[in-house]
């Protein structure tokens, strides 16, 4: 009998020990992810100050260059359009997406429009 508690003793205690060598590698992972989390939240916070930044940046350049600045409607319409042609799209295709006419889509990207290479060596020949 006395070899049974011995026994049994002995059990729960390597049952324990692998518990507490499991519990103790469960902590260190979620230290781990922890740590990851609060360098992935600071890495957040440091892109949101440099992007506000850049907008006061870009407000202080539109005032001081006497730009009209654009209410936010009309920039996200401008940055679709633009973002629309930088991805490829035709500028009709662009005009029958948003609702606009070609004659306003060209218009809005007209500095963002480059011209072919066969019309600048066309006009270089001339």
């Amino acid at each position: 009998m006395m070899g049974w508690a011995l026994l049994l003793i002995f059990i729960v205690a390597i049952i324990l020990l692998c518990w507490s060598i499991v519990s103790k590698e469960q902590s260190a992972e979620k230290r781990e992810m922890e740590q990851f989390s609060v360098s992935v939240m600071e890495e957040v916070d440091r892109l949101q100050e440099q992007i506000r930044n850049l907008e006061l940046d870009q407000e202080i350049i539109a005032q001081e260059a006497e730009i009209p600045s654009r209410t936010a409607q009309d920039r996200k319409i401008f940055r679709d359009l633009l973002d629309l042609y930088k991805r490829g799209y035709s500028v009709e295709g662009i005009a029958n997406e948003k609702g606009l006419t070609t004659n306003e889509v060209t218009l809005l990207l007209t500095p963002y429009i480059e011209s072919k290479p066969e019309r600048r060596q066309a006009a270089n020949e001339s």
